[in-house]
């Protein structure tokens, strides 16, 4: 990766990616659904490095689901492009909230090519309501919480 990166945040878990022929559109780029997947990729790598697994989330019969997602799609990326996708857990209330972030940069140059946001709140999977985060979550996700002012400026 290229040492100059400007991480939106300090430390990200990052995943490497890159476009194969069934991820390029119509308009001869990547498509912009295939962006929401990587995230959805990051997210669980994250997840599973941080001690928590969909097993465990079944297990607990507890999840963090996605409230609300936003894309900020800045430039197009095409077949074969080396990319590196970072996120973070930036926020969390503590009790059913928590806000995950994506960065993902071209690798070549350095380029944010995309921004990516999920509100995430705590489920019981059996019935979809909103719950408490379980111990077995606040321990795993809040020590891993960017803390308040480590944001650099985005680009």
């Amino acid at each position: 990766m290229n040492q100059g990166t400007n991480w939106d945040f300090p430390d990200p878990h990052t995943i490497a990616c890159c476009p194969g022929p069934g991820d390029i559109d119509g308009l001869n780029h990547t498509n912009n659904g295939v962006y929401v997947r990587w995230c959805q990729d990051a997210g669980w790598s994250h997840s599973a490095l941080l001690g928590l697994t969909l097993s465990d989330y079944q297990q607990l019969d507890r999840a963090m689901a996605i409230r609300r997602g936003e894309y900020d799609y800045l430039l197009a990326t095409s077949l074969g492009e080396a990319l590196i996708l970072a996120t973070w857990l930036v926020a969390s209330n503590g009790l059913m909230t928590m806000e995950r972030r994506f960065q993902l940069v071209r690798e070549r140059d350095g380029a944010t090519v995309l921004r990516g946001r999920w509100d995430l709140v705590c489920i019981e999977i059996s019935s979809g309501r909103p719950r408490r985060m379980p111990p077995e979550f606040t321990a795993a996700y809040l020590p891993a919480v960017v803390p308040q002012g480590q944001q650099v400026l985005q680009q």
